[in-house]
C-alpha cells in the first residue's frame, strides 16, 4: 500500500496562513530550503486541494527556479469538486468524487508515495477517516493572533497521534513528524 504524507506548514498558534507574511512566514533559511529541495525530488505524486491547487498553479507553472520546474515534472493530484481537466498546469490530473472512496483506491495502487502539500481542509478530510500515514508539521516561531488565516485545527476532529521525530531547521523552525498511534488503547 502506498504511503500518504500530509504536510503542513504552521505557526505557533496553528495558522496556514497570514496577512502579508510572505512565502514561509519571513523565516526562509539555508535548512528550510534543503529540506523542501530534499523532500520534493523524491518520488512522489503531490495531492492537493482545489485552493492550494490555484495559489500554487500560478506560481509554479512558469518560474525558472528549481523547485518550481521539480514541481512540473512531478504528477499532481487535485481533489476537486468544480474544477474540470484538463488543467494547465503539466502532469495534474482532478479527482472527485467521495473522499474517502477515492484516497483509499489511490492509496491501493502501485506506485509513488502520494504527498499532500497545503490543502487543509483535505488533509483534516483524510485524517478523519484514518488515511494520513504520516502528519509533517513544520512549525514557525510566531504567534499570529487575529493576523492568521487558515486555522488547521478548527473544527478538527479528535485524532491521537504517534510522535515519529522531531528535527530543528535554521535554528528556530521545528519539524514534528507525527502517525497513526502505535497502541490503540491509549487513544
Amino acid at each position: 500500500m502506498r504511503e500518504l504524507i500530509a504536510d503542513l506548514f504552521i505557526s505557533l498558534d496553528g495558522f496556514a496562513g497570514a496577512v502579508d507574511a510572505g512565502p514561509f512566514f519571513g523565516y526562509d533559511g539555508p535548512e528550510l530550503s534543503n529540506w523542501v529541495r530534499t523532500e520534493l525530488n523524491r518520488p512522489q505524486v503531490l495531492l492537493m486541494g482545489r485552493n492550494t491547487y490555484m495559489a500554487l498553479a500560478g506560481l509554479a507553472a512558469t518560474a525558472a527556479d528549481a523547485v518550481s520546474a521539480r514541481m512540473r515534472e512531478l504528477p499532481k493530484l487535485v481533489f476537486s469538486g468544480t474544477l474540470e481537466g484538463p488543467l494547465a498546469w503539466k502532469n495534474t490530473q482532478v479527482v472527485g468524487g467521495d473522499l474517502a472512496r477515492e484516497i483509499r483506491t489511490l492509496k491501493q495502487q502501485r506506485g509513488d508515495p502520494i504527498r499532500s502539500i497545503g490543502s487543509i481542509q483535505l488533509v483534516k478530510g483524510m485524517m478523519a477517516v484514518g488515511l494520513v500515514d504520516r502528519l509533517r508539521l513544520m512549525v514557525f516561531p510566531l504567534i499570529l493572533g487575529g493576523a492568521g488565516s487558515e486555522p488547521i485545527y478548527a473544527n478538527h476532529v479528535r485524532t491521537a497521534l504517534h510522535l515519529f521525530g522531531t528535527a530543528v531547521l535554521d535554528s528556530r523552525i521545528v519539524l514534528l513528524e507525527y502517525g497513526p498511534p502505535r497502541n490503540t488503547h491509549n487513544a
